[in-house]
């Protein structure tokens, strides 16, 4: 482990902010269940974080998909790891990720997902690249719009590791 990670946004303002998509969510679905699901691994630490400070009925399924490996840039390439266990013909649903970067993995997601004929599909993203953007992505809750910046943290990882760092930070090599 030789990488510098310096702070990009702060605890503080990570929690500041997924407090504030928490009350918009809960509002935009009143009166709803929301079926959240989470793309693993990295969603993870923000989607219950998210689902927290929602305050309608939350449902919770995960998936995993990849087009990274052990890379710093995606490959392109997306591989549905794991699928879902629920259906989801008729629920309200809002997919968590903890970054949209290219936007293929959730090009793909969005259309496998819209297949299944949820009542309504969302996006909502801790951290949004859209420099990077390939793909066309419909993002409805971004938390932060960040540079092209290599970032771990919060769930988003280099070769598995600083998942577990509380803030948004830059690998510098």
């Amino acid at each position: 482990m030789d990488e510098k990670i310096s702070i990009l946004i702060s605890e503080e303002e990570v929690s500041r902010r997924i407090e504030e998509l928490g009350k918009q969510i809960s509002k935009d679905y009143e009166g709803k269940t929301l079926h959240m699901i989470c793309v693993l691994k990295g969603g993870v630490f923000f989607m219950c974080e998210l689902a927290k400070h929602i305050t309608v009925p939350v449902t919770l399924d995960f998936m995993s998909v990849s087009s990274y490996g052990d890379a710093t840039s995606s490959s392109g390439a997306v591989k549905l790891v794991k699928d879902l266990d629920q259906p989801l013909e008729g629920k309200d649903v809002l997919i968590a990720e903890d970054i949209i970067d290219s936007g293929n993995t959730l090009h793909y997601l969005s259309g496998l997902l819209k297949g299944r004929k949820p009542a309504s599909l969302k996006i909502c993203t801790l951290l949004d690249k859209p420099d990077r953007r390939t793909a066309p992505v419909d993002v409805q809750y971004t938390g932060f719009e960040i540079p092209d910046k290599f970032v771990v943290g919060y769930g988003l990882d280099y070769k598995q590791m600083y998942r577990n760092l509380p803030y948004i930070g830059v690998v510098e090599q």
